[in-house]
């Protein structure tokens, strides 16, 4: 990864030239082609990434696990939650990262794809061993989730919104 990248990356804002020189040797760098899955919605993982190079859409299915809808077609049944290429430097699986859990999305590469990866091992063994550095990691990953909870409340609170709405004039039809 070029000098540029790795300061233009969120992830490492807050770290100095030499906070940067110690945290990237913990990271490899992986390679996927384009049209694979990165991560898969629903697996396993305990492992972050960071593009930096190629596109990626991150997509969420519309379906609960183990659920069909006939009123979903295969176009619908999954939803894309945005395209990001290198010139962003995303990074995304830090919810595995911290919890060894679910994968809540699917990254796939729109283009051949370099990633920077790092496991929850590795992760938390230099967090260990330099914690005012993994402090300001952490700092970072937990503003991001914080984030994502955020928006997540916005879009429940219009989802419930819009589901009274509808039950409401339902109910008002059948009067």
């Amino acid at each position: 990864m070029s000098d540029d990248a790795w300061t233009r990356a969120a992830l490492f804002a807050r770290l100095s030239a030499e906070e940067l020189a110690l945290v990237a040797p913990c990271f490899e760098t992986v390679t996927r082609p384009a049209h694979t899955a990165v991560i898969a919605e629903g697996e396993p993982g305990d492992d972050m990434f960071l593009l930096v190079a190629g596109r990626v859409r991150v997509s969420k299915s519309m379906l609960l696990k183990d659920i069909s809808a006939t009123i979903l077609d295969a176009e619908q049944a999954e939803k894309t939650l945005v395209e990001l290429s290198d010139a962003q430097s995303p990074f995304f699986g830090e919810m595995a990262l911290l919890d060894r859990d679910i994968r809540s999305a699917t990254v796939t590469c729109l283009t051949d794809c370099r990633f920077l990866r790092i496991d929850r091992d590795r992760f938390f063994t230099f967090v260990a061993e330099n914690p005012v550095i993994g402090v300001k990691l952490l700092t970072v990953l937990a503003r991001r989730l914080a984030g994502v909870v955020r928006k997540n409340n916005v879009e429940l609170v219009k989802l419930t919104t819009a589901l009274a709405l509808v039950l409401s004039r339902r109910g008002a039809e059948r009067k």
